[in-house]
């Protein structure tokens, strides 16, 4: 461009056009899922109020009770053990839980203890095991739980108390689509008219062996062929009675 001077030459503009000014836009992005704490479990953490009344209803059973059983058991199933419950709900109290919250409310010395003698029951409280609290006769109690006994199926990472074979006649009794599900549980086995049968026309297969650690596989072998290797039972250790304070072992 050219502009003119006040003597009438013309002389060129220089224009310097700076770049358009660009807007920055600040961006939020929304908080991200990711980082918020998700419990695990849909159960609250027990609090020291929830702690405390179950040491106030133990000592209370051993106010309202006649007879205190400690009580070990082998291979629980919830469904098992309801049956226990529905047998003593009408006369008793059972307490399962953390041993040492249940130490804690009877008591580990002759100081502490909530009554007396309750601190031997305190001492033979080690892994699974729980508290009867029962006005029953002992006759009854001891003959309930001498005959509790139910089998079940083992669960992964138990021991197993035996050899246990299959046969061909036990593998031929089930359909043919089976035969890659059982080949994935180690069960070598193939097709041959229309039936199951072991490879290599083996009259038996080991699924497993005595003393050995079970796997999920040969668990769910097991219950393929309905083999329950398991036994739910309950076991009496000890009784203590209110009234004398009376404690003895149980066999």
């Amino acid at each position: 461009e050219r502009t003119k001077t006040s003597l009438g030459t013309a002389v060129p503009r220089v224009v310097i056009r700076t770049p358009p000014s660009h807007k920055v836009y600040q961006f939020i992005m929304p908080k991200s899922r990711r980082q918020r704490v998700v419990a695990l479990t849909q159960t609250a953490k027990k609090t020291r109020d929830h702690k405390a009344s179950v040491i106030q209803e133990v000592r209370d059973a051993v106010d309202n009770y006649e007879t205190l059983y400690l009580f070990s058991y082998e291979n629980m199933r919830s469904s098992k053990f309801k049956n226990v419950r529905l047998h003593f709900r009408e006369d008793s109290r059972i307490f399962l839980g953390k041993n040492k919250l249940l130490q804690i409310a009877m008591g580990k010395t002759p100081e502490e203890e909530y009554s007396d003698n309750l601190r031997h029951v305190s001492k033979l409280m080690s892994g699974s095991v729980g508290l009867l609290f029962t006005s029953k006769k002992a006759d009854e109690v001891d003959s309930y739980f001498r005959e509790l006994a139910e089998e079940d199926f083992a669960r992964a990472g138990a021991e197993c108390p035996k050899d246990v074979m299959i046969s061909k006649e036990m593998i031929q009794t089930h359909p043919v689509n089976l035969v890659d599900q059982f080949r994935k549980l180690g069960i070598p086995c193939d097709i041959q008219n229309g039936r199951l049968v072991l490879v290599g026309d083996q009259q038996q297969f080991k699924l497993c062996k005595k003393g050995e650690i079970l796997t999920p596989e040969q668990c769910k072998a097991l219950m393929h062929f309905g083999i329950k290797l398991s036994e739910f039972r309950v076991t009496l250790l000890c009784r203590w009675k209110s009234q004398e304070g009376e404690f003895a072992k149980l066999n």
